[in-house]
């Protein structure tokens, strides 16, 4: 296992991401991880939350004591107020995203943990970010990368991400499935360890399509890539009525689903496990994963912000480093 420290973005400033790493920090902790974002802003947050918190900047062997952290600065253009994003911040808020992307690229880091973006803030400023994926996926220069939602042992896959409804149908093509549906295959052995996954595959329409009735992609799109993927070597089960993957009984003798857009496969995943789940990138040359919830504008700085799910994506972004 890695004895490098995990990098941890905090997200949006005026959100909640900045309470959970202060959080954290409260207590001893039993791995290694710095902070990547203002030093200002943390030593704020914690004035206002009233909790201790001595910040240094060693990096390269940080703090594990408790009511202290390391912190990677970069500071904001303007003081963050909790619960009001101010666009001001935006670019500053991607540096910071950008800078422990370089620490785990210069191998300074064993792998990235992020907290929640607000991307309407950055969108607003000018900066065209749709999403942390798609972010790193042009950081790391790899042609494709994977999101997977993890919840014990549920882990969903998305074919698709964040697109439009009526965008999602013309974006399932066959080149699509084949590269994301290999980088699923290849994570889940090198990643997770499995050595022979099992992926079952929804259907994009209801019924998987019904034979064609409600709708025509499962059968000229997904149903002949999947043969051609089989011959391959991959075990798929698929396509199959997302009401129907989703059932226990289907569940236990899979060990990943990929389904077909966002919100086909992210509701259920949460139901199982919101505030436990965690976001993971397949096909980066690194570990990344992230909280599973937003930037929760409406209780920052309350200090009711649960840091289950930061937590969990610590834990497992040190199991996948090793």
């Amino acid at each position: 296992m890695s004895s490098l420290p995990l990098a941890l973005t905090p997200g949006e400033p005026a959100g909640i991401g900045p309470e959970l790493v202060i959080a954290l920090a409260q207590a001893e902790r039993g791995d290694s991880w710095f902070a990547v974002g203002s030093a200002t802003l943390l030593a704020e947050r914690a004035a206002q939350l009233e909790l201790p918190l001595a910040i240094d900047d060693r990096i390269e062997r940080p703090t594990r004591a408790a009511g202290a952290l390391t912190v990677l600065d970069v500071p904001l253009q303007v003081p963050a107020v909790a619960g009001e994003p101010d666009r001001a911040n935006a670019a500053a808020t991607l540096a910071a995203l950008d800078r422990a992307i370089d620490a785990v690229l210069a191998g300074t880091a064993a792998g990235l943990v992020t907290g929640p973006m607000q991307k309407s803030v950055l969108n607003d400023a000018g900066i065209p970010f749709s999403g942390h994926t798609e972010h790193l996926c042009a950081r790391a220069g790899v042609d494709d990368v994977l999101m997977l939602l993890v919840a014990d042992d549920l882990r969903v896959a998305l074919a698709t991400t964040h697109l439009p409804l009526r965008a999602v149908a013309d974006a399932i093509t066959p080149e699509l499935l084949r590269r994301r549906l290999k980088i699923l295959d290849a994570g889940l052995r090198a990643r997770f360890g499995i050595a022979s996954p099992r992926i079952g595959v929804a259907g994009l329409n209801p019924h998987a399509g019904e034979g064609g009735h409600l709708g025509t992609e499962e059968r000229e799109i997904i149903e002949p890539t999947l043969r051609e993927l089989r011959a391959a070597g991959m075990d798929l089960d698929g396509p199959v009525p997302a009401d129907a993957l989703f059932t226990h009984t289907r569940l236990e003798a899979l060990d990943a689903v990929f389904a077909m857009y966002h919100d086909q496969g992210l509701p259920v995943l949460k139901h199982a496990g919101f505030g436990q789940a965690v976001n993971v990138t397949l096909g980066l040359p690194f570990v990344r994963t992230s909280v599973d919830h937003g930037t929760a504008l409406d209780i920052a700085g309350t200090g009711r912000a649960d840091t289950g799910s930061v937590a969990c994506a610590l834990t497992l972004a040190r199991r996948l480093a090793g």
